[in-house]
């Protein structure tokens, strides 16, 4: 029986080397000093992603000046290699511009699962391959472990500080090659950990930001990545009557009350954003809950392949949002498209989030929004206080 060490890998942890993708924070920090001090052979990769002059004075954010200098300072600290690999271009074309687009196409988009997806668990995985590591090791917190199908991905002990909603585009083949160190820790474990290290970044708060978007206003990174793409249009009640107008649909997210700048006798939200006719649609409250769910480029990591799934569907939990609770769900396979029954339904869904998919502490994989379907019930009440007859809606089955 071949023996294995800590991070489920054949051989002493000295024979074995590892590339932890040190981001400057706390978390990645002590992946790096956990490792070294168990004796694997160690290599620390930053990546810049995003305009290094820009980025300095971007508090708050992972891809920041600082963090590089951070970093830097972590990996001296422990002596271990440390390398700043430049991912700019790569970074901009795959997720920044991907950003831009599905707002000016009226999503509602989530560009840490794009990165995860497209960059970190991707390109940076082939580079710590070609440099010979047998794993990448990262500060995420979640947890992986073999199963009867193959590797599993799991809950983080913590739920506070659980990550698996950004990771569930994570592919079993990817798994084989990642680990997660803190899956099993509170963050103040880490904290702790960080401190006995003698790591200087131990305090060190963590990122809040989306690290392109270092005022939290989406819209000035769109403007300058798409300048004069937001048209203006109306702003229109569910029975088509134009209550007011725009300056552009990326002002707007599914859900909002706030800034309609619209005089009603009642509280209004956006309910649609139709970028072809550049319409705001707002309503009631009750008319945000929706019901169905569909789903694009679905990653599936259930024992049962997708296309196996009961007819009746498969009984799990969805989750919405990174902050939200998992909803009990009803996922089935209507012709090979994924589609995600909600039992209680959910308000403010938007094309573009993603939806992952629960048993339990379970990851069972996820996709990412590509329509919704409203709760009839809703539709109907809303409609007949509006006297409107709308297009049919199928029941809530």
């Amino acid at each position: 029986m071949i023996s294995l060490n800590s991070l489920s890998l054949p051989g002493r942890p000295q024979d074995t080397r590892v590339v932890v993708a040190m981001s400057g924070g706390v978390d990645s920090s002590v992946v790096a000093a956990l490792l070294k001090e168990e004796g694997y052979d160690v290599i620390g990769i930053t990546l810049q992603l995003y305009d290094h002059g820009e980025a300095v004075q971007a508090k708050g954010t992972c891809c920041a000046g600082q963090d590089i200098h951070d970093a830097r300072q972590v990996a001296e600290a422990l002596n271990i290699p440390h390398y700043v690999l430049d991912y700019q271009e790569r970074f901009a074309a795959a997720v920044m511009d991907e950003f831009a687009e599905s707002y000016l196409t009226g999503e509602t988009p989530v560009p840490c699962i794009s990165c995860n997806q497209k960059i970190k668990f991707r390109d940076l995985l082939e580079t710590a391959k070609e440099l010979g590591a047998a794993a990448l090791a990262t500060g995420h917190y979640i947890s992986s472990k073999r199963g009867p199908a193959g590797w599993e991905l799991h809950k983080a002990r913590d739920g506070e500080r659980d990550q698996s909603y950004f990771l569930f585009a994570t592919t079993r083949e990817q798994l084989e090659f990642l680990k997660f160190p803190l899956g099993h820790l509170k963050k103040a474990e880490t904290r702790e950990l960080a401190r006995r290290h003698g790591l200087k970044i131990a305090q060190k708060s963590d990122s809040q930001d989306i690290c392109f978007v270092p005022t939290g206003r989406y819209t000035q990174v769109i403007d300058r990545l798409r300048p004069g793409a937001a048209r203006p249009g109306d702003i229109v009640a569910l029975n088509g009557k134009v209550l007011g107008h725009h300056d552009g649909i990326i002002n707007y997210t599914i859900g909002q009350r706030r800034g309609l700048g619209i005089a009603a006798a009642e509280p209004l939200y956006v309910v649609k954003l139709d970028a072809q006719s550049r319409k705001v649609v707002v309503g009631p409250r009750e008319s945000l809950r929706a019901r169905r769910i569909w789903l694009r480029q679905l990653n599936w990591l259930g024992d049962l392949p997708f296309t196996e799934i009961p007819e009746k569907g498969l009984e799990l939990t969805a989750k919405i949002r990174s902050t939200g609770a998992p909803k009990a769900a009803t996922l089935r396979n209507l012709e090979g498209a994924a589609f995600v029954q909600l039992h209680e339904g959910e308000d403010g869904v938007s094309p573009g989030q993603a939806c992952v998919l629960y048993d339990g502490s379970r990851v069972l994989g996820g996709g990412w929004i590509a329509s919704t379907e409203p709760d009839s019930r809703f539709v109907f009440n809303d409609v007949a206080r509006h006297g409107e007859n709308p297009a049919p809606v199928p029941p809530a089955n």
